[in-house]
């Protein structure tokens, strides 16, 4: 199964499976290798309208996520627990509301890599100066603002290897 069709399997799953009260429309479901990702979009809470002041509309939609998120937490580990027998993935939830997204809880996960003195001095002035914590940190900072500043062509790549996909399973079967 390709990793579009893997994705499209799970957010129909979701979508079934979640209370019809908890989202406006269908999750946005991210799969990668070990972790499913589920956002939902709350709507906005009445105390966050256009009216009110840029501290208020903040607190307001930060009360409603917290809301939420206390009030759901049992039903979604059931849903996660049920998921994660069912893909073999672990879940991890978030929100979007009024424009931000927060997530519930993440994944974190190792990853090995080689690098050379030059990849490791950026990485130990990161943590020199404050910016980080630890080299893992640094690391991860450094892939959170390459994604950030290279997100349109992630996008197009993202795309061209669902395309790939597509092709191979089209293709001849061994």
């Amino acid at each position: 199964m390709s990793t579009s069709e893997a994705v499209e399997q799970l957010r129909g799953w979701f979508s079934g499976r979640l209370p019809d009260d908890w989202f406006e429309g269908p999750p946005e479901v991210v799969l990668d290798r070990e972790e499913v990702s589920v956002i939902g979009r709350l709507p906005e809470p009445a105390a966050a309208a256009p009216e009110a002041s840029e501290a208020e509309r903040a607190g307001a939609i930060a009360g409603h996520v917290q809301r939420f998120r206390e009030e759901t937490r049992e039903h979604r580990m059931g849903i996660a627990r049920e998921a994660e027998r069912r893909f073999g993935h672990k879940v991890s939830w978030g929100v979007e509301c009024g424009g931000e997204r927060e997530m519930f809880t993440t994944l974190s996960v190792p990853v090995m890599t080689r690098l050379r003195q030059p990849e490791r001095r950026v990485l130990d002035t990161l943590v020199e100066a404050g910016v980080a914590r630890s080299r893992s940190d640094a690391l991860a900072w450094c892939v959170r603002l390459v994604g950030k500043n290279t997100d349109e062509w992630l996008s197009e790549l993202r795309s061209a290897l669902q395309h790939v996909e597509r092709a191979r399973a089209a293709g001849p079967k061994a």
